[in-house]
């Protein structure tokens, strides 16, 4: 994925020279006013000039010790009487070099205790302050990241075990059907086993992407109902009507195939007149997918497996369409129908 342009180091590097050179006059602004006065005497001008942009320089540093340093290995350790400690020892050091330096460059002058330590407390207070609120803005944006990072991969690792599950439910199904064409000695094993060959080879290699077009998914399908006609012959009343659209539209790899084999594991076997529909169609970027199937309502009771298919697919739904999509389930004897639309991006 492409970083964001606000992330990159040169942007970073940049932002900070400009708030530090915007922010150089503010030593000025908060000198005190014996300072000023100084400044009269052109000597004196260039002593204080000089101080002031030392005293700039060593803010700087201490807005990146303490971001960078103290939030980190006091504060988040909660060694907050270290931390204090260190403020104290580097507040103190402040006022000493202030208290020294004038000493040595103003030695005419009389010192004056009180502004020196307001003006130094101040810049030291608000810097302290500033890379505080810094770091720890940071650090919620560094938290937030990695919580969605952490989120992304468990999605990406629950939609592959999920997607993994389709596979060999959808395999069993099948598999028992060779074994029934094999018993019969039927004409039709070899063009079927051709049929599941294009079958793997389009979930082993073509499903591993986040999307497929939905041409292949509706070939997918085709292919799973050609066999299950081979399998029931007319036995099953299958209708089938897929219509795609000569725009182009993407669909996760294997979400429509557990419909389907819902039909055909529940809507054969000891049943009356079984029938099967299919309608599958687009309009106005949406996807329209509807399976219908006869059930028998006499209180059967369901193998291990039954249903594997719709908690599957309702799961993944959720995940990855959300509010993006409408399934529709109507249990009504003696049909069983799916109903389900998909906003199409």
């Amino acid at each position: 994925m492409k970083q964001e342009w606000y992330r990159h180091k040169a942007f970073i590097i940049f932002a900070h020279l400009f708030v530090w050179v915007l922010l150089y006059v503010l030593p000025l602004l908060l000198s005190p006013a014996y300072g000023k006065q100084a400044a009269r005497d052109p000597g004196e001008k260039q002593i204080w000039n000089f101080y002031f942009s030392l005293h700039y320089c060593i803010l700087i540093g201490l807005f990146y010790l303490n971001a960078g340093y103290l939030i980190p290995q006091l504060i988040n350790k909660k060694k907050y009487t270290t931390y204090f400690i260190s403020l104290l020892v580097i507040f103190t050091t402040f006022c000493c070099l202030r208290y020294g330096y004038e000493k040595i460059f103003l030695p005419h002058r009389r010192i004056d205790i009180k502004p020196a330590i307001l003006y130094t407390f101040l810049t030291t207070l608000f810097n302290v302050s500033s890379s505080t609120a810094y770091q720890m803005i940071r650090d919620k944006i560094s938290a937030e990241r990695n919580s969605n990072v952490r989120e992304n991969e468990n999605l990406k690792t629950e939609l592959s075990l999920l997607r993994s599950q389709v596979s060999p439910h959808f395999m069993f199904n099948v598999l028992n059907n060779m074994v029934s064409l094999a018993r019969k000695k039927s004409d039709l094993l070899e063009p079927s086993l051709i049929k599941l060959s294009s079958l793997m080879r389009y979930m082993l290699y073509e499903t591993d992407g986040d999307k497929v077009p939905l041409e292949k998914e509706t070939e997918y399908l085709q292919s799973y109902i050609d066999l299950q006609q081979q399998r029931f012959g007319k036995n099953v009343a299958i209708q089938v009507s897929m219509l795609l659209p000569e725009q182009y539209y993407e669909i996760e790899p294997m979400l429509l195939i557990p419909f389907v084999e819902n039909a055909f594991k529940h809507g054969t076997g000891l049943i009356t007149d079984a029938q099967i529909t299919i309608h599958l169609y687009t309009t106005k970027n949406q996807l329209f997918f509807s399976v219908r199937n006869k059930f028998n309502n006499n209180g059967e009771i369901k193998d291990k497996t039954s249903g594997i298919g719709l908690t599957n697919v309702k799961r993944r739904l959720n995940l990855l369409y959300g509010d993006d999509h409408v399934l529709q389930i109507n249990r009504k004897a003696p049909w069983f129908a799916v109903s389900l639309t998909l906003n199409l991006h």
